[in-house]
């Protein structure tokens, strides 16, 4: 890793999503990238599940924040999810963030989630807001008014089958004005 030293990192860990649940997205999300010509749209290669974002992360603590990723890694067994339809964050009337959620049956997200957590609560605060899986597609600045719209993308559904997630991903963020590229700098097996 080219980090000088005593410098930082941008990291997250993640799930990532199968090439079948990608094209699933894209079609999905087809008539909405013409329909909402205003937001910025995440490129398929950059897709995933944010388990928990860790920021601006020391290069001195890299190889514990990859410990307590393994450790996290190991408590979980593989687990199968889905897409489901697209929503917003944070209102209808403010909308900066169109998603598509998650179907979580066995609830293997949340609880990676808490894994990951309390495996870095040592090097990070704990998240206080409820966890909610989610795909991030598309980006809005300022905030778009989707209130017209709100019950047709929450109708909208992803045609894919559920898929299987068995490992999670360290990534570091590579911030530019071309957007951002992502290095995994680690991946973990589920196995617990």
């Amino acid at each position: 890793m080219s980090v000088a030293q005593g410098g930082a990192l941008r990291l997250f860990a993640a799930v990532d999503l199968p090439p079948t649940a990608e094209r699933a997205a894209e079609r999905a999300i087809e008539a909405w990238r013409v329909r909402l010509s205003g937001g910025m749209w995440v490129p398929s290669e950059r897709w995933h599940v944010t388990v928990k974002f860790l920021g601006r992360t020391p290069t001195d603590v890299l190889e514990d924040v990859r410990g307590a990723c393994a450790a996290a890694a190991s408590r979980i067994r593989p687990f199968r999810v889905g897409l489901d339809g697209l929503g917003v964050f944070p209102s209808p009337g403010r909308a900066r963030v169109l998603w598509i959620g998650l179907r979580d049956r066995e609830g293997g997200l949340p609880a990676l989630a808490r894994a990951v957590d309390d495996e870095l609560a040592n090097l990070f605060p704990p998240e206080t807001r409820p966890f909610s899986p989610h795909l991030t597609v598309a980006r809005f600045k300022p905030f778009t008014d989707m209130r017209a719209v709100i019950e047709e993308l929450r109708s909208t559904r992803v045609e894919a089958s559920p898929f299987r997630v068995g490992k999670l991903v360290l990534y570091r963020s590579h911030l530019s004005p071309k957007g951002a590229r992502y290095e995994p700098v680690g991946t973990f097996a589920l196995s617990g």
